[in-house]
């Protein structure tokens, strides 16, 4: 990887959204909690939620040990996780998805934000870190959902 194109990735924007991740801590007594791992990469996020009786995400907490790519994307989600259902975690997936792997759209409000990602679309080895905390938090979801 060419020095400008590490540049171009690790934009400003992206540097301060690894640097201060919202819900960086995890709950105390969460009622589902799920840890997932980039194999490729080996990062890691665990994340920890509480659903309200509507199945919304009342309450979110994580660890993040991943690049800044996966952190910022674990920043961008916790900062509108709280009172989203499964549906909008599930469609931010196939977007950011979609955004990464296929060229599409960024992602709709309230997760326009990962327009910042959009370099890593020439990184595809870096992918999976972004995934993580969205992958982390539809399956402690399953979990809860499995659970009832």
């Amino acid at each position: 990887m060419a020095e400008q194109d590490l540049i171009k990735l690790y934009s400003q924007r992206i540097l301060a959204l690894a640097s201060d991740i919202p819900r960086a801590e995890r709950l105390a007594a969460p009622g589902f909690s799920v840890r997932r791992r980039a194999p490729l990469c080996g990062s890691t996020v665990t994340v920890d939620l509480d659903l309200d009786a509507e199945g919304r995400i009342a309450d979110f907490g994580q660890d993040v040990r991943a690049c800044a790519l996966g952190q910022a994307s674990a920043a961008l989600l916790a900062e509108h996780v709280i009172g989203c259902d499964r549906a909008a975690i599930q469609r931010l997936r196939d977007q950011l998805r979609a955004m990464l792997r296929d060229g599409g759209p960024v992602p709709g409000a309230p997760f326009d934000g990962y327009e910042v990602l959009v370099p890593a679309r020439d990184y595809r080895n870096r992918h999976d870190s972004i995934m993580l905390a969205i992958e982390a938090t539809l399956e402690a979801m399953d979990q809860a959902a499995r659970a009832a």
